[in-house]
């Protein structure tokens, strides 16, 4: 039987991209990572969204 091993957030929010696709892992704050598959497109507009939410 594999030892069980806790499953933690912890680390750093991971961008990467693979193939044609971006990825994106964010810790999460009760243990383990939300896993999100983007194109250019949907990144750049998460990326617009953050900006205007962060500069008010």
């Amino acid at each position: 039987m594999a030892a069980m091993k806790p499953r933690t957030g912890d680390g750093p929010l991971e961008v990467t991209k693979e193939g044609r696709g971006i990825v994106m892992r964010v810790p999460l704050e009760g243990g383990g990572r939300l896993v999100v598959e983007l194109n250019a497109v949907e990144a750049g507009e998460l990326g617009d969204a953050l900006k205007a939410v962060v500069s008010r």
